[in-house]
């Protein structure tokens, strides 16, 4: 499963007032790195994170990763220490604008994604709402829904529930 989502900066990153979340930027992504069912994250070149590419404007940035499951990805985003770093999101990043800013779909083993697909999904989420090609984490489809045979999770993981801790809807990473 691979998901993206993006932000929109209140500030520049080399501003003081984004400097806490600058430095959870290493720890939050070797958290992630080291959880079950994570597979990959995108990284500018010659950098540990993506936070210096810009492919949906200047201040806005990305976070795409891979994911074995939605229950790894979920578990992840909402079961670990990531979940404080989202609960500080407002100080950091803008309100969307937009219904969605996360998009989730499947892939094919050993297949990774371009940014550009991406955000193509996201925009086709926007557009169409949640369809087994784009979807978010309450409106799961499987991957045999999505033309990937039976692996991966059906629907939302048993046992989790779609409405995230205290009314938190954001994506996995940071």
């Amino acid at each position: 499963m691979a998901q993206i989502n993006v932000a929109t900066l209140r500030y520049p990153l080399d501003d003081p007032r984004m400097k806490p979340f600058v430095d959870l930027l290493a720890p939050v992504n070797a958290a992630a790195d080291g959880t079950p069912g994570f597979v990959w994250r995108l990284a500018e070149e010659g950098e540990t994170d993506a936070t210096g590419m810009r492919p949906a404007g200047e201040d806005v940035i990305v976070n795409m990763s891979m994911w074995e499951s939605q229950e790894a990805l979920w578990d992840f985003t909402y079961r670990s220490g990531h979940l404080d770093v989202m609960r500080r999101r407002r100080e950091w990043f803008d309100r969307h604008v937009e219904a969605h800013h996360l998009v989730l779909w499947w892939v094919p083993a050993g297949y990774v994604p371009t940014v550009h697909e991406a955000l193509e999904r996201l925009a086709e989420l926007r557009a169409n709402g949640p369809t087994p090609r784009a979807f978010t984490f309450a409106s799961g489809h499987s991957a045999a829904e999505a033309g990937y045979g039976t692996e991966g999770a059906a629907g939302t993981p048993s046992g989790v529930s779609v409405d995230a801790p205290d009314g938190i809807g954001s994506p996995a990473g940071i």
